[in-house]
This record gives C-alpha cells, structure tokens and sequence, in this order.
C-alpha cells in the first residue's frame, strides 16, 4: 500500500461506494488521510447523572443497563426501544426510535458509554438515540470522537472504519516534506505524528499539536506558491503612462475625493506614469514614453463597499486612454457591467474618451461594430463581463486592465484578459477590508492602496440584533420602510431547505463539539415563499448563485429599478449593484456568517441620503457567536472588524476572497481556516521567505520533496479552477 493507492482497493470498498469517494474528490490513500474531521466529541470527559442540566450539550456517561429493552410499535412506521440504564448518582431512561435490532445489545448488568443529552421530562431524565460504546476491559476507550463532513452515500461509523484500516500504517506510508531545521525551529510534530492524531487524538495535547502542524504546513505550503507566481510578475513589463492633468474629470465629481482617494490616485500615477506631469507633451517626450517601459503596476485597491474604490480606477483609466492605451473593465454580470457604463461613460465621453459596452447579451451586429472599434483603436475605454476574454475579441493597444476583485473572477479569466496584450498594468478592486497586517502576507510585495476613509454624506447605517421572538415587529418594519417609498434585503445563509444543516457550517473547529443547538437555517427559496405570505400586500422575490446569470440579472435589475419591494437573497449580494433607495438589510442565521461578510453586507444598503438599518436575526445560544454579533452592533469601522474577525475566526473569510490566493491555484483551505494562533501565522510566511532567500526555486535537493507538494497544491488548483 502507498499513498497513491486507490481507495476502492481498502476493505469494505467497493465499486459502489467508490464512486461516492471519487465524487467528493477522495480518489486514493492519500487524500482519505487528508479527509480531516469538522470536529471532536470530547468522549473522555465523563460526566455523572446528577450533574446539573445547564447547557443542554451532549456529553459522556458510563451506565449499566437496569433493565430488560422493551420495543413497542407506537403507530405505523414508529417503532421504539426503551430500558433504564444508571451510574452511582442516578437513572437515566433511554430511547432508541426504529431500532428495535438493539434490543439484544442492551443486556441487563452490561456497561457502555453513552454520548447524548440529558433532558429532563417531568420528573424523569430521559436520553434520545444516544451513541454508544460497550466498555470492557479489554479495549480502552478513545477520549476523543473524531466526527467528519458527511457527504451522499457515506456515515460517520464507516469513515472511522475506513480510517482505522490506515493507522497503523501512517507512519510507513508518510515522508515528511518539511525541512527539518524548520520543523524543529517551529517546535512542530512530524507528518506521521500529526496525520495519525488529527484523525485518532491520543489526549488534547496530542490533538492541539497535530493541529498546530497541518495549519504551519497549509500556511507555508500557500507561501511558497505565491512567491513563485509573483516571481513571474516580476520579470513582465509594461508601458510607461504620461502624467495627466486630473482637473477635467474629477471636476465632474460629485464630492471632492477623500484622503484615502487622494493617496490612492498618487499611488496609481507613481506605478504607471513619468514622475513629472506633461500638459502638453512634445514629440520627443511622447515617443519616450511610447517606447519606454517599466514594471507593470500590480496594485489592490481595498476598501469598503460604498468607499470609493471605482473612482480610483476611473482615474487609472482616464491616465491609460489620455496617455494614448486602451483600458479595460471587466465585472461579473450584465446589470453591475451595465451600471458601471452609465456612471461612467457620460464622465469619459465629456472628457473626450470614447467608452463602449460589451456583454454577453450584445446583438451580434452591434458586437461586431464594438469589436471592430476595439482592434482598430476607436474605442479607448471598454466596460463588459467575461464576454471582453472571448475569442475575437482584440485590442490595438492595451495599456490597463482592470478587474472587480471582490467579485471573485477565476485565475484563468483575469489571465485570458491580461493576455490580449503583450504588457499591461493590472488594478484589483476588493471590498473585503484586510488587517493590514494579514495583508502584508497575503499579498506580499502586490502593491496595495488602502481606502480607510469613507466619503462625506454616507451615514451610518444603525445595527441591531434581534431573536425570532422579534419575528412580528420585524415584518411591520418591512412594511413600514415599504410604505415609505423604500425597498429592503432579506439575506439567508441557503438556497434551499437542507436536511442536515450541520454541513453548512464545515468549518474546521475543533472546538465545536456538536451542532444540534445550532438554529436551523432560513432558505432563500422557502423563506421567499413565506414572507410573500405574511407579506401578501408587497412584492417578494428571491435570489441565489444557483440561478442562470440571465435570471440573476433580470431580477436585480428589477431590484434596481424599483419592481421588488423585498429582496431575499443569499450572499450573492454582495456582489450587487448599487440601490440608493435600499434602506433596510435584515440578515437571518447571522451568527453563521464572519464578521468581514457581514460587514459588506451591511455596506449594500445606506448607500442615498435616507437613513438606514442592518437588523441581524439570531437565536443562537453560543455565548461566542452572541459575543460577535455584539461587535457587529457596536463597531462600524471595517478594519477594526477584520481584525476581531482575524482573531475570532481565523483567517478564512480573508484567504478566500484574497486575490493572491487564487493566483496561486485557487488552493483551498481547512484547519488553517480557523487558525487564530497570529504568532502561528506569522512565522509560517516568515518561514518561507527565509527558505526562499536561500533556495529561491526550491532546486536543491533536499527541497525535492517540499518542491513536489508545492507543485501538487498548485496542479490541484488548476483542477478546480478549470
């Protein structure tokens, strides 16, 4: 057995089940290991029956059986098996449903550990379809439960079977790829040792150790891999743009741009142009800057949705068209596309720019007239969506590529556009705020403009949070805002119902131990439903990702445009085009959202001059998740957030909307997602850039092995992307 053996080839796998493996990317040894538990039952702190019932969490008892199991059929299709079972403080009455099979496993005198809530019915205390382990002395009981994502066709019991099959093999079957001077200056664990206790944790140390090991190595192994795309930006080039007079189109503004937009235009200017400004270039100077290049810009403009961002690239633009280049925009779908043509080609049209328009739903012949403009030279600023990387589509001279980060193109898309020309600057937008010092590691040496400043006139949208049992009142204030000529989104954390809402929160914490207090989750689809009821007066619709880009767009338009009263809708919105007139954002299951998703959500509405309102629904009673969502109602500012986030959540929420992160493969995370160990996190880049200043390639070979899991993780990205 190795690790590239398939899995079909383990005991109890056969073609059937296989297939469910092979569905859920579980294709050999190799990435059943790296299959890692959601989460641990904490089985070896027993408790005892007259412990009091505070939490109502599950926890472990030792119980002998008191009594014989009785089965009974209740009504047709309900069966259920009862007995007693007690420890030395009291009894406990247990209650198995459809599983009169376990009547000859409870014999009376046997002892087992039960995992389950005690509730207290009456005067009785009753446990329902507990788990359950014989205790004898033969075998000793693990103290911790590992418990795994589930997917079709596959249950916990199995997987832990399966698992079990490798564990005396991990070691034989595992080379440690990191270099052991790292691993030692880290304090870190073996490969073997942290596989083998991530699934079967020998006591909490063991655990914490093994945890602490796999996030160093998806830290590190992500460092590496970004070095080496950044390294290839390095050596490309790109024209040297003529500094412009910025009088003619920011006189059109309707504010004055803000501090933060001021240090971000001369930040954009000292990437692209010569260091002094020309108002009316001679020959010799336009031929200099015709011909002389420079390192391409690679800037990020984060900030705030509503902050100001696209003006910024505006100007970026303006300097690219003005200095003789084309410019490109390109954004996600029709509407934003379509939004972002009407805010900005009257500005560049009146400035002498000609702008253009190009989507996927543009006749053909007005394509054909576009694209002819476009290779000729004709049109100087192109707005669109994936339709400006088609093949045809040909540029005359691209100087400035532009991409609305936040909205989460693939790496190959932002690709094909860049290389419709020979060298072009490349400016990001992303509206999720990073903590400045997160983003140091994440981005690296990409240039970034940080937009911390919010324009005069926006007002704060008031915060709060709020139980079901507010239920009533919150659908009164839909109609209130509604018969105040306003409009209001209803966010929800699904599309559709789920029968087991546990796999909605995968998230890797071992910390939470079970899901079964969780509130269940509010679906687009049904909850749209519900309200158009509640609701008959006023016009409902819904919106998810799941829906076709055509039906997406149909519906925000008519969201835009004034035809939907309210909006119920998944995170897809936070990718939305701007409504004025949207004065409430209700958020329901907030505590199953981060901070920073929060906070942009938040950011759709308080976007006109009326008074708005973000109301976060939750029935939770995770002190933790009520803990955030008190920071949510009290804090406004977005990096003060990102960073409580940082600390509470990990990194996650800002690996997967990091730019950076996709470039490099799109890599996926898991038990990094959750780290909130910052001393962790910092020395996982710092290790890499040490290794990287002394191997710069990763060609020596005692880096071979390192070389090749860099190489897996960034091919196992492509896989994804395509």
């Amino acid at each position: 057995m190795t690790l590239d053996t398939p899995i079909g080839k383990l005991y109890g796998v056969g073609p059937k089940y296989e297939k469910c493996f092979n569905s859920n990317s579980i294709y050999t040894i190799k990435d059943l290991l790296y299959y890692f538990p959601r989460a641990y039952q904490n089985r070896g702190d027993i408790r005892s029956v007259a412990d009091p019932i505070l939490d109502s969490e599950p926890h472990a008892y030792i119980l002998t059986v008191a009594s014989d199991a009785k089965s009974a059929d209740i009504r047709r299709g309900l069966n259920i098996l009862k007995f007693k079972a007690f420890d030395d403080t009291g009894t406990v009455t247990i209650t198995f449903f459809n599983q009169s099979y376990l009547k000859d496993v409870f014999k009376v005198g046997a002892t087992f550990r039960f995992w389950g809530k005690i509730v207290q019915e009456k005067r009785t205390l009753c446990m329902n379809s507990p788990s359950y382990e014989p205790c004898t002395m033969a075998k000793p009981l693990a103290p911790y439960i590992s418990v795994y994502p589930l997917f079709s066709g596959v249950n916990q019991k199995y997987l832990a079977k399966l698992l079990s099959q490798l564990r005396g093999d991990i070691s034989t079957l595992v080379t440690d790829y990191l270099p052991e001077s790292i691993r030692l200056k880290n304090k870190l664990c073996t490969l073997a040792y942290a596989l083998e206790n991530i699934h079967f944790p020998e006591n909490s140390d063991a655990l914490e150790r093994a945890i602490r090991r796999l996030t160093f190595d998806e830290l590190f192994i992500f460092a590496l891999s970004i070095s080496q795309m950044k390294q290839a930006t390095r050596e490309s080039t790109a024209p040297i743009m003529i500094k412009q007079d910025l009088t003619p189109l920011l006189s059109q503004m309707p504010y004055e741009l803000t501090g933060a937009q001021r240090r971000t235009v001369e930040e954009l200017e000292a990437d692209m142009c010569l260091k002094k400004a020309i108002s009316a270039p001679s020959s010799e100077e336009r031929y200099i800057a015709e011909v002389m290049t420079t390192k391409p810009m690679n800037r990020i403009i984060v900030g705030d949705v509503g902050s100001g961002k696209t003006i910024c690239a505006a100007v970026g633009a303006y300097i690219a068209c003005k200095s003789g280049y084309q410019c490109a925009l390109m954004v996600p779908t029709e509407i934003l596309a379509f939004q972002h043509f009407e805010d900005l080609c009257p500005l560049f049209e009146r400035v002498g720019i000609s702008c253009e328009l190009l989507t996927g739903s543009t006749p053909a012949r007005a394509k054909k007239a576009i694209l002819e403009r476009l290779k000729s030279g004709k049109t100087q600023f192109i707005i669109g969506t994936h339709a400006l990387i088609q093949t045809g589509v040909e540029f005359n001279r691209l100087g400035l590529v532009i991409t609305d980060e936040q909205h989460r193109f693939g790496v190959r898309q932002r690709a094909s556009l860049a290389e419709k020309s020979q060298s072009a600057h490349v400016l990001v937008m992303s509206a999720t705020p990073i903590p400045r010092t997160l983003s140091l590691m994440i981005y690296g040496d990409l240039d970034i403009s940080l937009i911390d400043e919010m324009p005069k006139g926006r007002q704060r949208v008031d915060t709060f949070v709020v139980d079901e049992s507010y239920r009533a009142r919150l659908n009164a204030f839909i109609r209130k805002q509604v018969n105040e000529g306003h409009q209001a989104y209803v966010v929800c954390p699904s599309v559709e119902e789920k029968k087991d809402d546990i796999l909605d929160s995968a998230d890797f914490n071992p910390f939470i131990l079970d899901f079964n207090d969780t509130p269940p989750l509010k679906s687009a689809v049904d909850y749209s439903k519900v309200l158009a009821e509640e609701l008959p007066d006023l016009r409902v619709a819904f919106l998810h990702g799941k829906m076709k880009s055509r039906e997406k767009d149909e519906v925000m338009m008519a969201f835009a445009n004034g035809e939907i009263d309210v909006l119920v809708s998944t995170t897809v919105i936070e990718v939305g085009v701007n409504v004025p007139n949207a004065t409430l954002m209700i958020v329901e299951n907030a505590e199953r959202f981060g901070l920073s998703q929060l906070h942009q959500l938040r950011g759709r509405v308080g976007r006109g001059s009326d008074k708005s309102y973000c109301i976060l629904v939750s029935s939770t009673n995770s002190e933790r998740s009520r803990e955030r969502l008190e920071i949510m109602r009290t804090t406004y500012d977005g990096y003060t957030i990102a960073e409580r986030d940082l600390k509470m959540r990990g990194p996650g929420d800002f690996f997967s909307s990091s730019p950076s992160i996709r470039q490099s493969g799109e890599m996926s995370f898991t038990i990094a997602k959750s780290c909130s160990d910052e001393v962790l996190l910092y020395s996982a880049f710092e290790s890499a850039r040490e290794l990287l200043c002394v191997d710069k390639a990763l060609s020596l070979p005692e880096h071979s092995l390192l070389l090749a899991k860099v190489l897996e993780v960034c091919e196992v990205g492509k896989k994804t992307i395509n």
